[in-house]
């Protein structure tokens, strides 16, 4: 290679979407599977603001990244707003599409870690005001979930084509978006001054809960058999053996978080006399499905280093690696809180720095491709 073939080389690395035929390709091929890096990003800034262990400096790391979320999110609502203005006919191609119109549960999921982040972080910075925002955008996260719920299963029924050999675990996607609501409206209520308004927010979480976890949990059985009959998805799909952990996780945190506010709530409002039955429920069916999640995570372990082994490219599914191990953390540092037995304290903490490091790898290369723009990339329109 000559000097001037290698200085060109090097040019080329460092131009920004050089993979890209033109910077308007971003916008073009743009996708909602993006918003799994607001999701994981989201998940761990929540999961380091619950570390077991004082560190100096670690809320303000944890703060710093739920801003970079917001960022993020604002940025990609704006890509995608723009795609549909832009690009409708290519756009609306995606509703025909088996595996990314999948991931449109992942904007309202993403949302859901701002607003819990809002609760978290912001109500220290700005005062309660921030709450009546919070609110606001939950019955908002709350719509958008329920829409992705009986949208995209209904795609599915009447314009995709799927089949039980192909199926992978973004089939879950559209519907943990609502059990992740569910978990979201059970930290604003306890911010909440009128308490019938906590108890209508607190029924609708339930709901929520609902519309999501057992067609989840039907769901995780009909993957059990694909993987027994059909063995595993190709390389480029290893990150979905993480998935089933999400509905898992999130459907115990969500029975935790909403038994640990519900007694209250229903007592106020002349409903006390289920408060204990609510609370026992949480709490038992909290730990049920925290244990179903130990075996689903040794599973994906087991499978993921088999796939190290032969291989595993990088793409931008590397993330769905992040967001199922963050709220199966955070689900545990929970149970650290209620149960009196300090490995349940250990196994979260040791989850948040793996997490942490997992997060990190992920974030360099998922910066790296988006530099280049080989991440930028439409299933949807590879026939055109």
């Amino acid at each position: 290679m000559t000097h001037q073939d290698l200085t060109h080389a090097v040019f080329v690395g460092l131009k920004p979407f050089s993979k890209l035929d033109c910077p308007k390709e971003v916008i073009r091929q743009f996708t909602p599977n993006w918003f799994a890096v607001t999701m994981g990003t989201g998940i761990l800034a929540i999961a380091l603001a619950q570390f077991p262990i004082h560190v100096v400096g670690l809320r303000f790391v944890a703060q710093s990244l739920w801003f970079l979320n917001i960022g993020l999110f604002s940025i990609f609502i704006c890509l995608y707003v723009a795609r549909w203005i832009m690009y409708f006919d290519q756009a609306k191609r995606i509703f025909g599409h088996s595996v990314i119109s999948m991931f449109f549960g992942c904007i309202p999921m993403g949302l859901a870690t701002i607003i819990n982040g809002l609760l978290m972080f912001g109500i220290p910075l700005w005062g309660t005001s921030v709450v009546d925002i919070a609110e606001g955008l939950w019955w908002l996260d709350a719509a958008l979930s329920v829409l992705c719920g009986v949208t995209i299963p209904f795609m599915m029924f009447t314009r995709q084509n799927h089949s039980i050999e192909q199926m992978t675990g973004v089939w879950l996607l559209p519907f943990v978006a609502a059990e992740v609501a569910a978990v979201s409206g059970g930290l604003l209520v306890p911010h909440l001054t009128e308490a019938h308004q906590q108890l209508n927010i607190i029924i609708a979480s339930y709901a929520l809960w609902a519309f999501s976890v057992p067609i989840a949990m039907g769901i995780l059985v009909i993957l059990l058999m694909r993987m027994v009959v059909h063995k595993l998805p190709p390389a480029n799909m290893a990150a979905t053996s993480w998935l089933a952990l999400g509905p898992i996780g999130t459907g115990s945190l969500g029975l935790l978080v909403l038994s640990s506010v519900t007694p209250e709530i229903f007592s106020v409002n002349g409903l006390g006399i289920y408060a204990d039955a609510a609370q026992g429920f949480g709490l038992i069916g909290g730990i049920l499905l925290w244990g179903y999640g130990l075996w689903w995570a040794a599973i994906a372990c087991v499978i993921t280093l088999r796939y190290l082994y032969q291989g595993l490219p990088f793409n931008l599914g590397w993330w769905g690696y992040i967001f199922p191990i963050g709220v199966f953390c955070v689900t545990t540092l929970r149970l650290s809180t209620i149960l009196p037995m300090p490995i349940f304290s250990l196994f979260g903490g040791v989850m948040v720095i793996l997490l942490t490091m997992l997060w990190l790898i992920v974030s360099a290369r998922t910066v790296l491709g988006a530099w280049r723009g080989d991440l930028f990339v439409s299933p949807c329109l590879k026939d055109l």
